[in-house]
Parts: C-alpha cells; structure tokens; sequence
C-alpha cells in the first residue's frame, strides 16, 4: 500500500507543471501567438500588450517574454523565406490544414536560422512543442527530422534570401506599383531589419539622449539604434521623463502650430503619445477614441507622464461636441502598412479589401473632424 502511494506520488511529481521542460513554454507561447497572427488575424501588439496581452504571454517573466517576441517578430520579417528552408526538406507538401505543425515548424527554423539559439535546442524544443499538442504530437518525429536537416543545410540561406521576397504577393505587388520595381525592392529589403526606438521628451532632449545612449533627431526626438533592456528598466520612465513614439508619429501635433492657451480635440486618441504632445504644448485637449479600454491605456500613459486630458468614449461619427474646438487633430484609423519595418505582422494580418474599406473610413471621419472645428480654426488629418 505504502510502495504504491509514493509510486503516485512520484507519477504527480513527474507530471507536475513545474516539471516541464526549460524553454517549452516559451516555444508553446510563440507559437500559440504566431497562429493567432497569421491565422486569426491579431495584431502583434495586442497580444504582447504588457497589460492585456494573451495570457499565455501574461504568465512569462520579462527575459522569457522579450525571447518570444523576438521568435515571433523575426518569423514574420523572414516568413517566405522560412517557409521556403523547410520546403526544401519536405517530400511533399504539409496538409493544407496542419497549421499548428506549420508553426511548430517556423518557430523552430526562425531560432536555428536567424537566430541566437543553438541548433540542437531549438531543435529539442520544437519536438517538446509538438508532443504537447494532439494536433501535432504524431508528428514529432518529423520536426525533428526537417529541422535537423535545416540546421544541416543552412549554407544556402544568404542564396535564398537573395532570391526571396519576404511579404505576401499582394502587399509586394502593391508597392510595387506605388514605387515601381526597384525601389519596393529597397523597402522590402529593409522591413527585414530591426528598427531604431525613438522617445518624445518633456524636456532637455539633450540631456536624455546622453542618458539614454542615443541621438536627437532633427524633429527634436531622441532616437536609440538598439535597446539594451525593456522599455519600463529604462532611466526615467518611471518618472515620466518620455515616452515611446516613432519620430513621425509625432510630426502630425507640431503641425497644428502654437497651441498654447487653445481647446484642442485628439480624435481617434489612444494610446496617448499625440495626446501628451498637445498637454505639454500647452493647450486644454480633449482625447476622444470609441474604445474605453483603449482610452484607459491613455490614461494610464498620461498618468505615468504627470499629464492630464479629458477623456471621452465616443464614435466620431455619432459624437457632437457642446461646441467647436479651436484646433482638431485625427489621426485616422489606417493599414499601417507604412509601419511594417516596426510591425511586421502588418502584411500577414491585413489585405487589399481592408486598405479599401478604411479608406473610406477615414474619408467619413474626415468629413466629421472638420466640422468639429471653429471657422478659421485649424485642422491636421494624419
């Protein structure tokens, strides 16, 4: 009776959660977020939001969650040219529905081609991957065959990418018709590479990007080539010195001018970066976005920041100020497609119908905004 309770009690030990294997829940978690991206179409962002991202994500600590963001992001950047690595190895195609072994599969190769992993961990763990999975776990051995064979063959990966282009058909064919042949091939070549960081500063721009290791830009923001930790372990975030805001993110707020003494409107407002802009310009803003949640984190951002706004939940096309503001900026809900060196899930979760229906979007908020705006007010769409 005795031998057999401890023999249970070393089966619950060995089946115990805590006993998985280091680095598996990571792997799990990359690609459960690859899936949700490519798959169901959700954005990067929202599902590694350090607040309500996916609660896979949400139970990593800090240097697991910046590994897997690293898997997924570099999965994207390289997709074509992953999917073309494996191919290579297969005698015939995947079944047009193992999506979850073609994820396995991407996160592995991702690790042993691009990135800092050794082959045969990346290797161990893409196996472990998939013998959690039901959906995948008979083909185990597969994964581990092609992904050694890929570790074996990686001679003719900088051949391959030469002759790849990493973006799906449509989104190369449509820059290729706004650019023309070359220089789409220019910006495709870049949205492969890592981008820089740049920070919106309340003040002495100087002093914090000889803080912070980086450089003021023209603009006045300060740019870092490469973060050598997570945003929130950087010096003065938790004071609220700056925030995180692409350079030309914030060229739109300059364009309204002196706003110092004015009632602005920050339509379509969150997460915040413009809203703060406005704040410190000096003017009385009101933040309107037709997501609460979304506006939460806006306040939130501009809490952290020692800011304040009003805040109003509301759809531009049914909301009617009390009265007019004295300047309005919208900045109108977009494809982002001109984003993608930074967010690279934009060419796997968008399409041409989408860029078309927000076009017309933003010609009807457009239309709205401007009546927001007292007669000889200002007006800035972005």
């Amino acid at each position: 009776m005795d031998a057999a309770r401890d023999r249970g009690k070393r089966h619950r030990k060995l089946s115990s959660p805590q006993q998985e294997t280091p680095g598996l829940a990571s792997r799990k978690t990359a690609v459960r977020l690859l899936a949700a991206i490519v798959d169901a179409r959700t954005s990067l962002d929202a599902l590694t939001d350090p607040e309500h991202g996916h609660p896979q994500f949400m139970a990593l600590d800090g240097r697991d969650r910046a590994l897997v963001r690293a898997i997924v992001v570099t999965a994207l950047r390289y997709r074509v040219t992953i999917g073309k690595m494996i191919a290579h190895h297969l005698e015939r195609p995947l079944p047009a529905n193992a999506h979850s072994l073609a994820h396995v599969l991407h996160v592995g190769a991702v690790q042993i081609l691009f990135l800092d992993i050794p082959d045969s961990a990346a290797v161990d763990l893409a196996v472990a991957c998939a013998k959690s999975d039901p959906r995948t776990v008979r083909f185990a051995g597969l994964v581990n065959a092609l992904l050694r064979n890929v570790a074996r063959g990686k001679a003719v990966l900088p051949q391959v990418l030469r002759e790849t282009v990493d973006a799906p058909d449509w989104f190369a064919e449509r820059l290729a018709g706004a650019y023309g042949a070359e220089r789409a091939a220019a910006i495709l070549s870049m949205h492969r590479h890592e981008t820089p960081t740049d920070f919106s500063v309340r003040s002495d721009a100087e002093g914090w990007a000889e803080k912070l290791g980086g450089r003021i830009l023209p603009t006045g923001s300060v740019r870092l080539a490469r973060l050598q930790s997570s945003v929130p372990e950087l010096l003065g975030f938790t004071e609220g010195a700056w925030w995180v805001q692409d350079a030309a993110a914030a060229l739109p707020a300059k364009l309204l001018g002196d706003i110092s003494g004015l009632k602005v409107a920050d339509l379509c407002a969150a997460p915040g970066g413009k809203t703060a802009q406005l704040v410190l310009g000096g003017a009385s803003v009101t933040a309107l976005d037709i997501s609460a949640n979304r506006l939460k984190r806006l306040h939130d951002n501009l809490g952290r920041l020692g800011l304040k706004a009003d805040t109003i939940a509301a759809d531009i096309r049914s909301y009617q100020p009390a009265e007019p503001f004295d300047a309005v900026l919208l900045d109108a809900p977009c494809s982002s497609t001109g984003t993608v060196r930074r967010h690279p899930d934009i060419p796997w979760t968008k399409t041409e119908e989408d860029i078309s229906k927000l076009a017309g979007l933003q010609r009807e908020l457009l239309g709205r905004a401007a009546g927001y705006v007292r007669p000889g007010g200002r007006l800035v769409f972005s």
